[in-house]
């Protein structure tokens, strides 16, 4: 589950089996409690993808996939003023097959910063490794090559 906020910012949560249960059934456009991830706050869900990488959208009812003929939006990308392209997407409806549901956020999202402790487990540079001169590559390429006569 990638979860987003207003400023940008995301983070992803690995929903387990009985974890992602409530989700079942839940359509793009549903807000839910973020309690489910362990947040605080509301969340509304705003797409995902099942695990081939077919795009969800919410205007196809349902949780199959379907082919359906697209003319801009969710699983259409450059496509020219006027063209439509019949295109595989899912339904906008969470099934078993969903691998990624994405969701954004109605507060801050608040990530863990690298704590004063990892930071000291960097190895350090040393300052007095010599330094190793590079010399330049020469051009193969640029040689001329002399082409012997024929002899007769």
């Amino acid at each position: 589950m990638t979860i987003s906020d207003k400023k940008g910012r995301s983070t992803t949560k690995e929903l387990k089996d009985r974890d992602a249960n409530p989700l079942v059934g839940l359509k793009v456009g549903n807000e839910i409690d973020a309690a489910v991830v362990g947040m605080t706050g509301k969340m509304k869900i705003t797409g995902g993808s099942d695990k081939s990488g077919v795009p969800m959208r919410g205007d196809v009812h349902g949780g199959s996939r379907k082919y359906v003929l697209l003319s801009k939006g969710v699983g259409l990308q450059d496509a020219e003023r006027g063209e439509r392209v019949r295109k595989l997407v899912r339904g906008g409806t969470i099934s078993e097959e969903i691998y990624q549901i994405n969701c954004k956020i109605d507060g801050e999202l608040k990530l863990e910063e690298p704590s004063q402790k990892d930071a000291s487990e960097e190895p350090k540079k040393d300052d007095t490794a010599k330094e190793v001169k590079k010399e330049p590559k020469k051009d193969d390429t640029a040689k001329e090559v002399k082409k012997e006569p024929k002899k007769a």
